[in-house]
């Protein structure tokens, strides 16, 4: 795996119910994404969610596209992202869906690692190209 890349992002989360939901206790969420450092771009996306987070039970799944640039190499890909909390434990799994790669960055695999402090969201990403 190449150096993993840091930096942060913001997001903008907006609810969208859609007129015909699947179930009143599924939640759905677009987002808009700035990042910054190592990874500098745009991304936006639909998050998926159920369960109570105030009770400290629930899951989401995301997916998203990025595009911008990472380590000078410029390009688009998609992350999928699910976690899960239950019990005062949590989990994240964070990573670059296989083969969605598009200019530089064509080819490209890896998983972000996410730490939140002070209510800012912190980044680290492992990712490698074919080759290299």
């Amino acid at each position: 795996m190449t150096p993993a890349p840091h930096g942060t992002f913001q997001i903008t989360l907006t609810p969208h119910a859609p007129a015909q939901a699947p179930s009143p206790a599924i939640g759905r969420m677009h987002f808009d994404k700035t990042w910054s450092g190592d990874l500098s771009g745009h991304s936006r996306g639909e998050m998926l969610s159920v369960g109570d987070p105030a009770s400290g039970t629930a899951s989401y799944v995301v997916l998203e596209v990025f595009t911008g640039t990472l380590a000078g190499r410029g390009g688009s890909f998609a992350f999928r992202q699910s976690g899960d909390m239950h019990a005062g434990q949590s989990s994240l799994t964070y990573e670059v869906v296989p083969h969605s790669g598009s200019g530089e960055l064509s080819g490209m695999s890896g998983a972000l690692t996410l730490n939140r402090v002070d209510g800012v969201h912190h980044y680290t990403l492992t990712w490698e190209l074919p080759g290299g």
